[in-house]
């Protein structure tokens, strides 16, 4: 099971009844998450942001700097200004303030999805978020 599909069947099941924000949580310990939060930024300057969140998901653990310059080709970006935006470290303070935000909130596992406060940590089958959005919904009056 993998979260990109889950989210993707979420946001295909609730069109317009739910919002899907991304805070960027680069894991210290694994190799090129700093480098692939930077790669999706650099992706949204050029308004293919879930482009690449979708190729990254999909393709992990493949996210070193040849790959996901390959990946640019592939979305048809701007190679040279990716490039640069990833090899200078462009948004590395927004980075740094997702990660601040989320450790604000006792937050140190990857994925973890909030509902309405709802806490959910890891990767869960879909029919489990629905259930809590549905929940969610029809306290909304949805």
């Amino acid at each position: 099971m993998a979260a990109g599909p889950t989210v993707k069947k979420i946001k295909e099941t609730y069109p317009g009844k739910i919002r899907h924000v991304v805070k960027n949580y680069p894991y210290k310990y694994r190799d090129f998450a700093k480098l692939s939060a930077e790669a999706s930024l650099a992706a949204r300057d050029q308004g293919k942001y879930w482009e690449m969140y979708d190729i990254l998901l999909t393709r992990s653990p493949k996210l070193d700097r040849a790959s996901l310059i390959s990946y640019a080709v592939e979305l048809g970006l701007d190679v040279q200004k990716f490039t640069e935006s990833i090899d200078n470290a462009k948004h590395a303070k927004e980075i740094e303030a997702d990660v601040k935000f989320a450790e604000s909130m006792d937050l140190y596992n990857t994925p973890t999805y909030y509902i309405n406060g709802r806490q959910i940590i890891g990767e869960r089958p879909f029919e489990y978020f629905k259930k809590i959005i549905d929940e969610e919904l029809a306290q909304a009056g949805k």
